[in-house]
């Protein structure tokens, strides 16, 4: 039954069957790259168990995050594995999270902070999915204490995100472990690994590294396996030289054209650390308007035109070159003072086809306001600390990427504030797998550095219209 297992993935498996048929109660940590396989592992390690114990009514528990969708997708599996090997009609599903084998059963349970499963008993195996969105807390009051009394080997499945998740913590006691004994807890396999036994797999994450590169977050934390760490720079050396163009600031566009805008509005709270760091320390407040021009590579046209962009789907940005061209900045205006030369700037000077707008707090009404007078173009943005985290992981995706590229120096004042709010910009890893991304206000402003999120934003956001021939480029406006 574990015949079709990838070698790394039968060495986890023997480990986990030693300690359950030895009845050892290891605890063990898993880190296998995203879509790596450790939920077949998982699956196949639950059906064998429930295969040999079908005569006894001893019991098995797993655990996800969230029992929707993440438990559901557990039990699809388990029951796609118990039918290939012919047992569809034998097993039977009780009360909508246990399914059953002879007298064995496998109980799925949700992790979640506000879940009831005090009562449960793991006999097997317990298992934890995706241990680093598991609270730790709910782990050690609720879950652990369901092996007690068996003696129960447990396995704690994940990636790595940063050192204060449940996952880290096992992993890192394992590793002390290790040393003391020589017996192998704790198993890693990164994305090179996983690549060695799946050519297509590693074709695949290897575009995703060109697209974000290899030091975002995301991949750093879920293909690399290296876990990111709190407090430090959003941006760093490399980064910031990635983001320095060559092209000219322009005060108009060019014929012919895409450009685009971001715009973060004075006085526009966030919700969350955001409006405690702004509370810190005074501070005014400028808007900010961010113009760029949208270059499209035509050889791409068709991923293009049939992507589906939104913010909370990172946009493919290694399709297009955001080049920026332009900065206006008001401050101490009154919003309602702003209108008619934003709705001018937008319209009829530089003809944006897309405005992504801080509709926070104070926001709200002039993002209404530009929404009625520009219509469909503008896409108003609410900051919260799980939308700011994803404008943050794609604003780090396009620099990355090189494709992100800001005017070249020339000493205005606008230049200097920019690149200055970038040099000073923090980020806040939070263990939800959510990350903060701000300027102190100690240090000074941020309005520069949201807008050009925003900015980024709306580009992910743009959908061109269909194009034909060599004039692809100047068609799609």
């Amino acid at each position: 039954m574990l015949n079709a297992l990838r070698p790394y993935q039968f060495e986890i498996a023997a480990a986990v069957l030693d300690s359950v048929f030895y009845r050892k109660g290891l605890t063990f940590s898993v880190e296998i790259a995203r879509q790596g396989g450790k939920n077949e592992l998982s699956a196949r390690l639950e059906r064998l168990l429930l295969t040999l114990n079908l005569d006894q009514p001893l019991q098995l528990v797993k655990c996800s995050p969230t029992f929707k969708p993440q438990t559901l997708i557990s039990m699809m599996r388990l029951k796609d594995r118990l039918n290939d090997v012919g047992l569809q009609g034998v097993w039977t599903s009780e009360l909508g999270y246990i399914i059953r084998l002879g007298q064995a059963r496998a109980i799925f349970l949700s992790a979640d902070i506000g879940s009831n499963v005090v009562g449960n008993t793991a006999h097997l195996l317990l298992e934890i999915d995706e241990s680093q969105d598991v609270n730790k807390d709910k782990y050690t009051k609720e879950f652990k204490p369901m092996g007690a009394a068996t003696n129960c080997t447990v396995v704690h499945y994940g990636t790595t995100w940063d050192d204060s998740t449940l996952l880290e913590q096992v992993k890192q006691t394992n590793l002390e472990l290790q040393k003391m004994d020589g017996i192998q807890r704790h198993f890693r396999y990164d994305y090179l690994e996983v690549g060695r036994y799946n050519r297509e797999y590693l074709v695949n994450v290897e575009m995703e590294r060109q697209r974000i590169g290899e030091n975002h977050p995301l991949f750093l934390t879920q293909y690399r396996l290296l876990p990111v760490h709190g407090g430090g720079g959003f941006l760093n050396s490399t980064q910031l030289a990635q983001l320095q163009g060559t092209h000219c600031r322009r005060s108009h566009p060019e014929s012919g054209h895409i450009y685009l805008a971001g715009i973060d509005l004075a006085g526009a709270a966030e919700s969350g650390e955001d409006d405690f760091l702004r509370s810190l320390s005074p501070r005014r407040d400028s808007t900010v308007i961010t113009i760029a021009e949208l270059i499209y590579d035509p050889k791409h046209s068709d991923t293009l035109i049939n992507s589906e962009s939104s913010p909370s789907c990172p946009f493919i940005n290694q399709l297009h070159l955001i080049k920026v061209v332009e900065h206006y900045r008001w401050t101490g205006q009154p919003h309602t003072d702003l209108y008619a030369q934003l709705v001018d700037l937008l319209k009829n000077v530089w003809h944006c086809k897309k405005i992504l707008v801080d509709s926070t707090g104070v926001g709200e009404p002039v993002a209404a306001f530009l929404k009625q007078a520009l219509g469909q173009k503008v896409v108003p943005f609410k900051f919260t600390a799980q939308s700011k985290s994803l404008l943050g992981f794609n604003l780090l995706s396009a620099v990355n990427s090189g494709r992100l590229k800001i005017y070249s120096a020339e000493g205005s004042p606008d230049y200097q504030e920019l690149w200055f709010e970038l040099n000073k910009a923090k980020s806040l890893y939070r263990p939800n797998r959510t990350f903060n991304f701000f300027v102190d206000p100690s240090d000074g402003h941020d309005d520069f550095l949201m807008s050009l999120a925003l900015l980024v934003e709306s580009a992910g956001l743009y959908e061109p219209r269909a194009a034909r021939g060599k004039d692809f480029g100047k068609s799609l406006n």
